[in-house]
């Protein structure tokens, strides 16, 4: 399979060197550092699961690969838009985008900038960053994949993605409803990027906290309650599991949002409890505990922003 990555991250750089690592042709997309880093010494995956090195293709220019069958879109929540823009080249008549983000809107935005019949959802459950340019690790989560049609029901497409996946020894599953699935994520990470990254600490520390645990409870609560309000079908255990879910996790466990908050990177909160506060409101939806988090979030993601514009001139 003909892959591009579009995010060479945490999330692009695992799922990516995954393929690479099982021989499929895949071309990552990076800048900077890293991309010098991957060029000069490969990909370097330290996992929990297991460390691999690739040495796979890599460009800052997405219109020199060609035309991907598919392309795994990873980059942050803020910069969706801009990222669609400039994998246009990628996208020929039969290329499936698969959207591994964060949050339930990205799909949208990408069906709008390069049509829905190429948009693929995807759900992943993991925890990895950049440790180091050219290096990715990965220290905490089951590292499995959901991905399915946003109309929901089969395909032959998500059928040959997971296949792909499932020889380069990830835990993939085709969905018949990736839209629930989307939305039992979005609960959980919310609560877990939000909580971790307020109080800086690991989801053990927090579930074993009465008053703590029974917050993060609760602004998994107000999610439900919007996207039920919205007509998505999520089950009636949908919090419950959420939580069960949480108590598995490593304790020491936090969320990726704690990391960029920790090394004062840009936040993804607008994609995730801003969007449930925007999404509240339309369906009139009270959603006052996810709002606290966002306004306590907010000043870092502006000033990590403002650092950012400050060094690019």
């Amino acid at each position: 399979m003909r892959v591009a990555v579009m995010g060479s991250g945490g999330i692009g750089g695992f799922y990516g060197g995954k393929l690479a690592a099982a021989g499929e042709d895949v071309t990552f997309i990076a800048r900077g550092a890293h991309l010098e880093a991957i060029r000069r010494n490969g990909l370097q995956v330290k996992s929990v699961a297991g460390d691999f090195q690739v040495r796979p293709n890599a460009t800052d220019n997405p219109a020199t690969i060609g035309s991907a069958e598919m392309v795994l879109f990873c980059v942050k929540g803020y910069d969706t838009e801009t990222a669609a823009e400039r994998i246009r080249p990628l996208v020929g008549s039969e290329t499936a985008v698969l959207c591994l983000q964060n949050g339930v809107d990205n799909e949208e935005k990408l069906a709008r900038i390069l049509g829905a019949s190429h948009v693929v959802g995807g759900v992943v459950h993991i925890l990895s960053t950049i440790s180091a340019p050219g290096i990715i690790s990965q220290v905490a989560g089951p590292c499995t994949l959901k991905c399915g049609e946003m109309a929901g029901g089969p395909s032959s497409r998500v059928a040959r993605i997971v296949d792909a996946f499932v020889r380069a020894g990830v835990r993939a599953e085709a969905s018949a409803n990736i839209l629930v699935d989307l939305w039992e994520k979005f609960l959980f990470i919310c609560a877990q990027g939000g909580v971790t990254a307020l109080t800086r600490l690991g989801i053990g520390e927090i579930l074993g906290c009465p008053e703590t645990a029974g917050f993060y409870r609760a602004v998994m609560e107000e999610i439900a309650a919007v996207g039920r309000a919205k007509g998505v079908a999520l089950p009636a255990d949908a919090v419950e599991r959420a939580i069960a879910f949480a108590g598995t996790r490593q304790p020491t466990m936090r969320s990726s949002l704690a990391h960029d908050l920790e090394h004062g990177n840009r936040l993804e909160i607008d994609a995730l409890m801003g969007a449930v506060v925007r999404y509240g409101a339309e369906v009139g939806v009270p959603t006052p505990l996810n709002a606290a988090v966002y306004a306590c979030l907010r000043p870092h993601h502006r000033r990590a922003l403002a650092a950012r514009e400050a060094a690019a001139g």
